[in-house]
């Protein structure tokens, strides 16, 4: 009647017969597709009167944010759940009011609101399937747990619902428990047991998508979604169709292609320990077949295990180890190639402090050309330091930098209290050692007989000589473990951000090349024109000899900058032979095991730093600094009356900090350093004739937005990039921020700012 009725549409009768056809031999197969519910409406009423509810889907729990302890396949080992149960801090008390015999049993809730998430397979294998199956039932019935479906949890819902299944892997000693129940509540036990098991989603997506537990594992395009592809897969995993020696699926490492922001927590697959592999891990530790019963514990990303008491089943196919191998776990092998896609064109990189850094196409590939002629091993480069912005200019005469500029920023930005730090004239470095070979390898993924590693700024060895390198680190590791770090700080390993002297260590070419050719020409040709201006004023009068006079006075004043050109650059070389001739000043602590410290501030790390220094005196330095009150006239006098002296005296002048590591104003993050550098070695970097009042008139008006700009960005790349490392990410996630900061500093801006 409808098609009749509709001018537009006009097709024949046998069109509206066969689509009717259709759907009644579809229908009974609709719960197969995936579908499950499915409503009748056989006629118009029926239809008109319908009101359409949004559900959300059951996989759904992107609100519940945690903690949880997410726990492995169980597989019947009671004796093991209660005692990882209690480990992590749960408390057994009876379930209320049990309704039924499956409902009988312990109730396990945490004091402090944590919740279980059982990865499925509760069933088969195991002495004690059925108290296994009441624990998870009432903690999911109450709120303190959550549980998906395994492939053996599905599998025993088929036989329970009268489908054909072979009686296998483990299947009997579940069937044999059943049949052990009193005949009387066998119907009522099994008809709940397959409603709970049922009602199991096939995976779950929790913190805002933040986490995922499936059984098997699943792909970034199927979370929060599903399909009865989706679910075979979450079941089973990814497999080929095949089989293998063993009888069992030959399954594809889906976890080595992930690419995913969410975390993607799963079992099936008994592995000998967990592993974190492109943000997955597999917490099936093969309790089972004698192995461990391992949680895992978010966000804190804290593996808990308790072992079998025995071996309750003889796997088809071992999982433990015959022989060690690589010792390197399956994240560090993989890390061994670089994907060109994660670090090529254009990259939005996220961090915690600014929501989106933008890395333009041409910048990548001009790190990428840098990386990969000059690069360290990049398993070593966990952090690139940021460029550091000069403060605005000064406006007092003969004075291009000062102090009272950058105290004045950080009075603007609400900063209250800054933290002053002598800045050492060398080159800087970024130093990580580890307690051992061992640590390096294990931390790391190094494959080579190192402990540790000091490479530049870009990224690039800043020895040459690996002897010369393993001395200066065996140095350093001996320090931190005469200063006690290793214990107090929990790690095998330290980051540490330095300067190293002299500078001509590192920059001995551009000394030779640059600054000692300036000072060599210079010295060796205003003499001789000094003396032929002498000459020629004795031959002069009038006129002509007043103006020569002038000019004999700026032939004077470049006589004296020359020297006061090269007297700057000379008070910061000294030759370098051996380790002893070598001064290390380290002023950030950036990361330990574990954990960035950006949330200590500069005077935690300047002292537990002086701590190591002072372990060994003939290899480090101390950085002097001065606490200022912004608010204080009197102690920001001070300090500039400090770094009057500290340049005076040839110093390269003082790097001002908040003292917090990390601190915001009204505009956002604030710059965590302003460099002051004082008037001679600003002569270095601008050249012997900086100074003249022309000169210094131009300087005046250089623009210091573009700097600022990327320092700020290159401040959050590199602290993600160590956050990133710390929190067990893959190393092309951490080379995003690296190779981040590298691309910023290609960008075109002046390189004396």
């Amino acid at each position: 009647q409808r098609n009749q009725s509709r001018p537009d549409r006009k097709f024949g009768r046998h069109v509206v017969r066969n689509h009717c056809a259709d759907l009644r031999r579809s229908l009974k197969h609709l719960r197969r597709e995936g579908f499950r519910y499915v409503y009748e409406l056989p006629s118009e009423a029926e239809i008109e009167s319908v009101t359409i509810v949004r559900t959300r889907l059951r996989n759904d729990r992107t609100d519940e944010r945690g903690p949880f302890d997410v726990i492995g396949d169980v597989h019947g080992c009671g004796d093991e759940l209660e005692r990882l149960l209690r480990t992590l801090g749960y408390v057994a008390t009876e379930s209320p009011a049990p309704s039924s015999e499956f409902a009988a049993g312990p109730l396990y809730t945490h004091p402090e609101g944590r919740k279980a998430v059982f990865v499925g397979d509760l069933v088969d294998r195991g002495p004690r399937v059925l108290d296994v199956l009441r624990i998870v039932a009432n903690m999911t019935r109450h709120g303190s747990g959550f549980c998906v479906q395994g492939n053996h949890d599905h599998k025993l819902l088929r036989l329970l619902a009268g489908s054909d299944v072979k009686i296998k892997h483990g299947l009997a000693e579940t069937l044999a428990e059943l049949d052990g129940l009193p005949p009387e509540i066998q119907p009522r036990f099994r008809r709940e047991l397959a409603e709970f098991l049922d009602d199991l989603a096939s995976h779950h997506v929790f913190d805002d998508g933040r986490l995922v537990v499936a059984h098997a594992g699943l792909k970034e395009s199927m979370h929060g979604r599903d399909s009865q592809q989706l679910t075979s897969f979450a079941l089973y995993g990814d497999t080929t169709g095949e089989v293998d020696e063993f009888g069992l699926p030959v399954r594809l490492n889906w976890a080595a292609d992930y690419r995913g922001k969410a975390m993607v927590v799963y079992g099936h697959t008994p592995v000998p320990s967990a592993e974190w592999l492109n943000g997955t891990v597999n917490i099936d530790t093969g309790c089972v077949f004698g192995g461990q019963l391992t949680a895992l514990r978010y966000p804190e990303k804290e593996f808990v295990s308790v072992p079998a008491a025995r071996q309750y089943f003889v796997p088809a196919k071992p999982f433990l180890p015959a022989a060690a191998g690589d010792p390197r776990t399956s994240q560090q092998q993989l890390d061994d190639i670089l994907d060109l896609q994660d670090v090529s064109g254009k990259q939005i990189l996220s961090t915690r402090w600014i929501p989106a850094v933008v890395i333009r196409e041409e910048n990548a590939a001009a790190a990428l050309e840098a990386m990969s002629r000059y690069a360290a091993n990049p398993k070593w480069l966990i952090y690139l330091p940021p460029t550091i912005s000069p403060s605005e200019t000064s406006t007092l005469p003969e004075t291009l930098e000062h102090p009272a500029e950058a105290f004045a920023y950080y009075r603007r930005e609400g900063v209250g209290r800054v933290i002053c730090q002598e800045k050492h004239m060398g080159s800087r470095a970024v130093v990580v050692v580890c307690r051992d070979e061992a640590a390096a390898r294990r931390d790391f993924g190094i494959a080579e007989p190192e402990f540790g590693i000091v490479y530049t700024r870009t990224g690039r060895r800043f020895f040459t000589d690996p002897a010369m390198e393993n001395a200066f680190l065996d140095r350093v590791r001996g320090a931190v473990s005469a200063a006690g770090l290793w214990d107090e700080l929990r790690t095998d390993w330290l980051c540490l951000d330095c300067e190293l002297m002299p500078w001509s260590a590192k920059a001995q070419e551009l000394l030779r090349s640059q600054y000692a050719a300036v000072g060599a020409a210079g010295r060796a040709a205003l003499p001789a024109l000094q003396r032929a201006v002498d000459a020629a004023a004795g031959r002069l009068s009038g006129a002509a000899l007043e103006s020569l006079m002038a000019y004999q006075t700026q032939v004077a004043d470049q006589t004296r900058r020359i020297g006061q050109f090269v007297a700057a650059y000379r008070h910061y070389c000294w030759p370098v032979h051996t380790v002893d001739d070598l001064k290390l000043a380290p002023f950030h602590l950036l990361a330990s095991a574990g954990r960035v410290h950006c949330d200590r501030d500069h005077r935690w790390h300047l002292e537990t730093l002086a701590r190591l220094c002072a372990q060994d005196e003939r290899l480090f330095r101390t950085t002097p600094h001065r606490e200022v009150a912004l608010d204080d006239d009197a102690s920001v006098a001070a300090a500039i009356d400090w770094w009057e002296q500290l340049t005076a005296r040839g110093g390269e002048g003082m790097v001002v900090k908040p003292l917090e590591f990390i601190a915001r104003g009204e505009q956002g993050l604030v710059q965590p350093a302003i460099k002051c550098r004082g008037r001679e070695y600003l002569r270095i970097i601008y050249g012997p004739d900086y100074s003249a009042p022309a000169n210094l008139s131009r300087l005046r008006r250089r623009g210091l937005a573009a700097k600022r700009s990327f320092a700020l960005r290159e401040f959050a790349l590199g602290l993600e990039a160590l956050e990133r490392f710390v929190n067990r990410q893959p190393l092309r996630s951490v080379h995003q921020c690296v190779f981040g900061v590298l691309a910023l500093e290609s960008e075109p801006v002046d390189p004396r700012l």
